[in-house]
């Protein structure tokens, strides 16, 4: 697993992340009433999270991108 997520790319995806779990919960929303809203927004957070801190990205594999300056192909 080469890294395929620069700096950046990185930072934005934790900072995001990071938002999008703590959302339903801080924000008072209404839709976050409907647990499918809740659940989605932590889900799509936590992937952000984990991709950013594993610096790769499963999608940007399959479409042979990287946001890394370390692009060895």
């Amino acid at each position: 697993m080469k890294p395929n997520v620069g700096t950046p790319d990185r930072i934005a995806r934790l900072v995001i992340g990071v938002l999008l779990i703590v959302a339903p919960f801080v924000t008072g929303w209404a839709m976050f009433a409907n647990p499918v809203w809740t659940w989605a927004f932590v889900i799509v957070g936590l992937v952000l999270v984990v991709t950013g801190l594993i610096r790769f990205c499963p999608a940007y594999a399959i479409f042979n991108l990287s946001t890394s300056r370390t692009n060895d192909k």
